[in-house]
């Protein structure tokens, strides 16, 4: 009954993905609309997509959301809307925030030792092939050294994010929930 008449292909689904067909604006407006509508308190909402963005501002590609699920069940947020917050981390933004928290971890006086300019499309490229090989001696000496600042850059922005996310959509959540519960309420 709802179903298109005709299904969309997988390329045009990736592209719409990587490149939403009516727009970045459309695209954060119904994305909003969608967390407003998420069951839970503004508080659980709000707090689960912070926890989403915030895990997305740190080196852990691949354990985003195992990570945000863990974050926001601890603090008491909705696990769906961290799901959705981990969207903030995708092909698009990671290059600039990978070089954001590498430079704050630099900033924070995290020693890079000698790896200078990090190339982050090849180092990630590396260390993944060396987690399956399990190669400690990669990880160590050529990884480390980069892992360093970033890790401590991206704890520090982590949390800010979060603070920022959480304190920006709690009032936006609540006055969403509070319109949509008047709409609904019988007329005197």
């Amino acid at each position: 009954m709802f179903r298109r008449r005709q299904k969309i292909s997988i390329a045009n689904r990736v592209r719409d993905v990587l490149w939403p067909r009516l727009g970045w604006r459309r695209f954060s407006r119904y994305t909003l609309h969608r967390l407003a509508r998420l069951p839970g308190t503004p508080h659980s909402i709000a707090a689960g997509f912070a926890c989403g963005v915030a895990m997305s501002f740190t080196p852990l590609v691949g354990a985003h959301v195992l990570f945000a699920l863990l974050l926001s069940w601890l603090i008491g947020g909705s696990l769906l809307s961290a799901i959705i917050g981990t969207i903030i981390g995708n092909p698009w933004t990671f290059p600039f925030i990978w070089l954001w928290i590498y430079n704050v971890g630099l900033w924070l006086g995290v020693a890079a030792g000698d790896a200078g300019r990090a190339d982050f499309g090849v180092f990630f490229s590396d260390l993944i092939d060396a987690s399956l090989r399990v190669d400690m001696a990669f990880i160590v000496d050529r990884a480390w050294p980069i892992l360093a600042p970033m890790l401590a850059g991206g704890a520090i922005t982590a949390l800010g994010v979060w603070l920022a996310f959480y304190f920006f959509l709690k009032p936006v959540l609540k006055a969403y929930q509070n319109k949509g519960v008047r709409r609904h309420l019988p007329a005197e």
